[in-house]
């Protein structure tokens, strides 16, 4: 399942002392790579492999500048990651051990089948995005079951992805961020796993 494939991943890098001292140093803010080479005590090379094993899972965020190279700790995966854990667990408790999936909620079903017989043509295409939050976010949900779990995509092939549905494609791709859909690294987007996204289920 790629969704605990990702979260496996996230709690794997984590578990490496190196790599949590290197956590704790860039809470203080960002670093360059001399900077916690010297700081941990180990060469420039070995931060190099320890940080892209952080940045493979969006924890932490590089910029060079001339020769040297700027690390930041990206602080909204720190605590999407944690949130994803903590949900998680709750499924898991507030569910009989005997069940795989939530129980249905008949009424949500049919909130979500009403908004997006409303809000899409009978092609596929979006009328327009909602204004009110609940069903805006059905409707990102929609698409975002669209997008393949796990590939990576260039800003051209998100903006041709949501194109085939709505125009405005900023405003869409900008919205897939901001409720977790989608994350964004150094122009390149991939789908959050689905624990991550923002729950429309939750809202009034």
């Amino acid at each position: 399942m790629i969704q605990l494939d990702k979260i496996v991943s996230y709690h794997k890098a984590l578990g490496d002392p190196t790599r949590m001292r290197m956590i704790i140093l860039l809470t203080e803010g960002e670093l360059t790579g001399q900077e916690l080479a010297e700081k941990l005590c180990i060469s420039p090379a070995t931060v190099t492999h320890h940080a892209a094993k952080l940045r493979a899972v969006s924890l932490v965020k590089e910029r060079r500048d001339k020769n040297s190279i700027y690390f930041t700790l990206d602080h909204y995966f720190m605590d999407a990651y944690a949130k994803a854990m903590q949900q998680l667990v709750a499924d898991r408790h507030t569910r009989p051990a005997s069940e795989e999936q939530e129980p249905t909620d008949d009424k949500n079903d049919r909130l979500k089948l009403s908004v997006i017989k409303n809000f899409f043509t009978a092609d596929g295409k979006l009328k327009h995005i909602p204004s009110q939050l609940k069903k805006k976010r059905i409707v990102l949900q929609f698409l975002a079951e669209k997008l393949e779990p796990g590939r990576s995509y260039t800003e051209k092939e998100i903006n041709a992805f949501i194109g085939a549905f709505h125009p405005d494609f900023a405003t869409i791709r900008r919205e897939f961020i901001m409720h977790a859909y989608l994350f964004r690294d150094n122009e390149i987007y991939e789908r959050n796993p689905r624990e991550m996204w923002e729950k429309w289920e939750t809202l009034s």
